[in-house]
């Protein structure tokens, strides 16, 4: 296993280690995604995510974000902004692999649900390779 790897796996224990007492102190997103690169094994960072409503005139975008070291975006929304409907979530993988000096078949990733009980957590996962993706409602 690499240095990197392990320096990764370490850096991945430690801020969700941190993140424990802080969360219980301020409010999560009900939204939340996770991004892992299932070629590497490591998380997906530094992709940029658009989150767009379906409304009666079409999509429109509601939030957008960029992904972390551990390949996720808190802070999505709060509690206050989040609401029932159909949802549409954007991830630019085609950038992330380029950035990484790799070529993939899609330039972006489209997943979309429906929030139907806005009082859940909704958690949206995205296992990514450069020829495959799989997605899932997690927890």
């Amino acid at each position: 296993m690499s240095i990197r790897r392990l320096q990764r796996v370490q850096d991945h224990f430690l801020t969700v280690k941190g993140k424990d007492s802080a969360a219980c102190s301020m409010p999560t997103s009900p939204l939340t995604t996770h991004i892992l690169n299932t070629a590497q094994g490591v998380p997906a960072a530094s992709v940029a995510i658009s989150i767009s409503r379906l409304e009666s005139q079409g999509w429109t975008e509601v939030a957008k974000g960029i992904t972390n070291s551990d390949g996720r975006c808190p802070g999505l929304f709060t509690p206050q902004t989040f609401s029932a409907g159909t949802y549409k979530m954007q991830f630019e993988t085609g950038d992330y692999w380029q950035s990484l000096q790799q070529s993939s078949v899609y330039p972006y990733v489209q997943i979309v649900f429906n929030i139907s009980d806005v009082s859940q957590k909704y958690h949206i996962a995205l296992l990514l390779s450069p020829f495959s993706y799989t997605t899932y409602r997690g927890s």
